[in-house]
């Protein structure tokens, strides 16, 4: 028993080393990524409707990206739990979708692009979650979730909403190929949903960084 109580605060202790080493890598492959887009289109840099749409679409994929790093960063450098295998490996399926988002970068593939954002933003906050309910079995984070009570399904209305606009856009391009005003207010919508989570993040970081009240 002993050996196993030993191994488990091993695996508490490395783990958001880990976790974090592995996401900043695939971050930065991210960003390399896209930084390749756009040094590789001049169209970029062009006065026209398709080249402000595009920007637009960039800085949003910057958003998600900056999103899940923040995410993942308060998440380890606050919380402690035992880790399961799924902690390790979620990490490159996000990558994977990070890539692809950028991948599909561009007019052509705008419907497509609205699903995959999607399919990130709900696997990522998702994974989260897990992480937290394990966290929360932990005594040392005891003295936040002290405060905060257990997440129900009316918490994840607002993430549900997100995810349910986002998979109906990206259709709804998907089928008209529609590349004016629906699709730029679109991207606006999809920006500024992103902006307010990171808006939430940083509340909730500030939060659980307050020292416990005695």
């Amino acid at each position: 028993m002993s050996s196993d109580n030993n191994l488990s605060e091993r695996a508490k202790k490395q783990m958001p080393m880990v976790l974090l080493t592995l996401l900043s890598i695939i971050q930065a492959l991210a960003l390399e990524l896209l930084w390749s887009h756009i040094t590789s289109n001049p169209s970029l840099l062009e006065y026209t409707w398709i080249a402000l749409m595009s920007g637009v679409q960039i800085l949003v994929t910057l958003m998600g990206i900056i999103l899940i790093w923040l995410l993942y960063s308060s998440l380890t450098m606050r919380f402690s739990w035992v880790p399961s295998p799924g902690d390790s490996v979620i990490p490159f399926g996000i990558g994977i979708l990070e890539f692809t988002l950028i991948a599909l970068l561009g007019p052509d593939y705008l419907g497509l692009w609205f699903g995959v954002l999607a399919i990130l933003f709900g696997l990522s906050t998702w994974a989260i979650q897990i992480i937290m309910r394990r966290a929360r079995k932990d005594g040392y984070n005891a003295a936040f979730f002290a405060k905060v009570a257990p997440a129900t399904l009316r918490d994840f209305y607002p993430v549900l909403a997100i995810v349910g606009f986002l998979s109906l856009t990206g259709l709804a391009l998907g089928i008209t190929a529609h590349q004016g005003a629906f699709a730029m207010l679109a991207l606006l919508v999809a920006g500024g949903a992103l902006a307010n989570q990171i808006r939430l993040n940083t509340f909730r970081w500030r939060r659980a960084m307050e020292p416990p009240t005695t």
